[in-house]
């Protein structure tokens, strides 16, 4: 009865309009008073949820990350993947896969990435002779390898959701290989779409021009080595990786590219704010949330409720897979890790399957929902930049949902997909 009180308060509140964040904390305090706690304790909770080391990376990352998309660097490096994939057929939305995987490794966010990657490859496709559709699909799946891909935001948040035991920067690396394979199936998609279809070819890049265009995207690439080297090398922890990120981002913008203006880092470093601001309060009333369904020993009854149904680790995960796709597709991706991880992971690792593993999959998982309606946030904001709808999309971009789900089935059953990379640095 009362975990019952905890989940129907939340889904009421959420269900007459009050964002999930508040709908959290609101009900946390409801079943606070339902079970006799003190307010007091779940808002000592509450606090305690944003007082940890880990959780500077999400805004030096964030905004490392908005400096670079609006200093050009995604233009930079559309014009490197065109020099490497653009002459073959159907090249240009392999060109676009190619700059999501590259971009993600500096924004760590998929709706960033469509945003910054979408307002230059769409118009291009379009004026090319793509289908504009096809080139929403490929924009917004190509965007979730940034879920994946360090610096991923959600990995972040994940390891908070697990009780900050989870190494972050085993995370980061148990993403590479997976975010990796969801660009090699959407590129093997897209060539056999566009030899179907005949879409067209690039021209080849002339040498010396690709060696200007390497050269001028080499500064932006830097991060990705600022990132995954400093980490790797043990020279920075994965917070510490993030702050000398974000310098060396503004110091590549402002000093070398110069393409943006002084006078706009103000607006830039305000809305940084508020969405890190928004990330703050959904991890804080997630954490007095959490406190509650622990003294409730939630975690505990859904893992008896599994246990029930079956002892097989393949089917329990199959089942969690299938129960996450539908709640991305009624919840966005953060707050849906903050509320399921301390529900599941105790399910899973009774079982035997490694946290970072299940992390990733949640990942893969809940990436697929960013795409999926009826609120998926990337599938949105793909939409507004290529000026269609979310009907029009829906329609066609099924081959695409059939190669994210390959995806999730081989990283769900395959535990080296991510964790082979994490093991080898001894992570």
């Amino acid at each position: 009865m009362d975990a019952l009180i905890l989940l129907a308060s939340l889904f009421v509140f959420i269900g007459i309009g009050v964002p999930v964040a508040y709908a959290m904390g609101v009900a946390a305090l409801v079943s606070a008073l339902w079970i006799d706690i003190p307010l007091e304790a779940v808002m000592l909770k509450i606090s305690d949820g944003v007082s940890k080391f880990s959780l500077l990376a999400i805004p030096f990352f964030v905004l490392a990350g908005a400096i670079m998309a609006e200093g050009g660097i995604a233009r930079r490096l559309v014009g490197f993947a065109n020099v490497l994939v653009g002459f073959i057929r159907g090249g240009l939305s392999l060109v676009n896969i190619l700059a999501s995987s590259m971009f993600g490794c500096i924004s760590g966010s998929s709706v960033a990435d469509t945003s910054s990657i979408g307002t230059v490859m769409i118009p291009q496709m379009v004026r090319a002779g793509y289908p504009r559709l096809f080139a929403v699909n490929v924009t917004i799946t190509g965007s979730v390898q940034a879920i994946l891909i360090p610096p991923s935001h959600n990995a972040v948040i994940y390891s908070l959701a697990a009780g900050g035991t989870i190494s972050i920067a085993a995370l980061f690396l148990g993403g590479v290989l997976p975010g990796l394979l969801l660009g090699l199936s959407l590129i093997i998609l897209c060539l056999v779409i566009a030899h179907r279809e005949g879409y067209p070819k690039g021209r080849r890049v002339p040498l010396g021009e690709a060696l200007k265009v390497a050269a001028d995207a080499l500064w932006g690439l830097g991060t990705m080595v600022i990132i995954l080297g400093g980490i790797l090398s043990g020279v920075f922890t994965a917070t510490e990786s993030a702050a000398v990120a974000c310098v060396y981002a503004f110091l590549v913008t402002m000093v070398v590219y110069r393409d943006y203006k002084w006078r706009e880092l103000p607006y830039l470093i305000h809305r940084t704010v508020k969405t890190v601001g928004m990330v703050m309060i959904l991890i804080a009333f997630a954490s007095g949330f959490g406190y509650i369904m622990a003294l409730m020993r939630l975690p505990a009854h859904v893992t008896e409720f599994f246990l029930t149904l079956s002892s097989n680790k393949y089917i329990i995960l199959l089942l969690i897979n299938m129960m996450l796709l539908v709640l991305g597709c009624l919840m966005d991706m953060a707050p849906l890790i903050l509320i399921c991880t301390p529900i599941l992971l105790p399910v899973v690792t009774k079982l035997g399957v490694d946290p970072v593993h299940f992390g990733i999959i949640m990942l893969v998982n809940l990436g697929i929902g960013l795409v999926t309606p009826p609120v998926g946030a990337t599938l949105f904001v793909g939409c507004a930049v290529g000026k269609v709808t979310m009907e029009e999309v829906t329609r066609t971009i099924w081959p695409f949902y059939i190669a994210m789900f390959v995806v999730l089935m081989l990283v769900t059953y395959i535990p080296a997909i991510s964790l082979w990379v994490p093991g080898h640095f001894s992570y």
